[in-house]
């Protein structure tokens, strides 16, 4: 038996190796496996009925993805089944880890590369949560921003955090506003419209013009070869925000995706004579190029300038709270992993034992 133990822990170690910073399959694998030692399921069913849990699993992944990554699996339900074939976990393997999953090893093991996959961005929530306004350097923090394999996507959308917490705080204190208003000379094509004005402009035959307060906004996750929009404006530029190095061609595909009239990039640093030649190739799209190193700079000077106090504190929790809202798990993995009792396992013995 043990040596079936030590066979099913290498497919499902090579099933770990695969996954990208989301593990939704071992996920998927680890919650079978939870409602087995509950009772929910039977280790025969795993066995030989597939379809008493082959969709219900993804439910229960779900649950727990919403928790820790604030998403769920989008692949086809093609690659989502994968999951079950002979070169995944297929059900017989899947029946001997469930078997070994005494008190929840195996659950515990799963969830233990998991935290080991999200090494790199808890480091960093844990670097924030204790930087001091006093202390913070974003030179350092900029340091641990390496492509380790698997968590590229992570660390780009960390890098956007950084942009977009600065950005923000900057347009709030600077009290930007911007106006929208119809001509004069118009108001009766405004008169024929102003309901679709009204809905659409928030301006009518008695106002029309308003004053709004200026606005940055985060899209939404999109897909890992993501080229498209990061951060929009309400006056404006759309702002395209990627940890790498500027290349002309990286340029023209961002140029060629975005359909605002405006484009800000906002990039590791490039030779000045790379961004003076993409900048007069694209004309007037790109409104201009931000390098890393000016990020450094602007931090620099709003945590420890002549407006710190001002702008230091607002910066600091515009930054916690934003990577809060894009890496949940770094505030809610350890209480799921107390809820469930993992940390209390002690299994030295076990194939699966790994220490906290």
């Amino acid at each position: 038996m043990e040596t079936d133990f030590s066979q099913a822990k290498q497919v499902l170690d090579k099933l770990i190796a695969k996954q990208r910073v989301h593990m939704y399959k071992p996920i998927q694998v680890a919650e079978i496996l939870y409602r087995v030692r509950r009772g929910e399921l039977t280790i025969d069913q795993v066995r030989n009925d597939l379809e008493s849990y082959r969709n219900p699993s993804k439910r229960w992944r779900d649950s727990v993805s919403r928790l820790l990554l604030d998403q769920v699996c989008t692949s086809s339900q093609k690659f989502q089944d994968n999951l079950f074939e002979s070169n995944a976990v297929p059900p017989n393997t899947l029946a001997v880890l469930a078997r070994a999953n005494a008190d929840g090893i195996v659950e515990r093991y799963i969830y233990q590369k998991f935290r080991e996959k999200q090494y790199r961005i808890l480091r960093l929530g844990k670097m924030l949560n204790e930087a001091t306004v006093e202390a913070f350097d974003l030179e350092t923090f900029l340091s641990e921003f390496e492509y380790d394999k698997g968590i590229k996507r992570s660390i780009g959308k960390a890098f956007e955090i950084i942009v977009y917490a600065l950005f923000n705080t900057l347009v709030k204190h600077l009290k930007i506003t911007i106006t929208v208003s119809a001509d004069p000379a118009e108001v009766e094509l405004l008169r024929e419209f102003e309901e679709f004005a009204r809905l659409l402009l928030g301006i009518d035959v008695q106002n029309p013009t308003i004053s709004l307060p200026a606005r940055l906004y985060r899209a939404s996750a999109t897909n890992a070869a993501d080229r498209g929009l990061d951060i929009w404006a309400n006056f404006g530029p759309a702002v395209q925000v990627k940890h790498l190095t500027l290349t002309e061609d990286l340029v023209e595909d961002i140029s060629g995706e975005i359909a605002a009239d405006r484009i800000v990039i906002v990039c590791k640093d490039s030779e000045s004579e790379i961004i003076d030649r993409v900048c007069r190739q694209l004309g007037q799209r790109i409104q201009g190029i931000i390098v890393q190193s000016q990020l450094v700079e602007w931090y620099n000077r709003a945590v420890h300038g002549n407006f710190s106090d001002r702008l230091g504190t607002d910066l600091l929790n515009s930054l916690r709270q934003e990577f809060r809202n894009e890496f949940p798990f770094s505030e809610t993995l350890e209480a799921f992993y107390e809820e469930r009792e993992y940390h209390i396992i002690d299994q030295p013995g076990s194939p699966f034992w790994l220490e906290d």
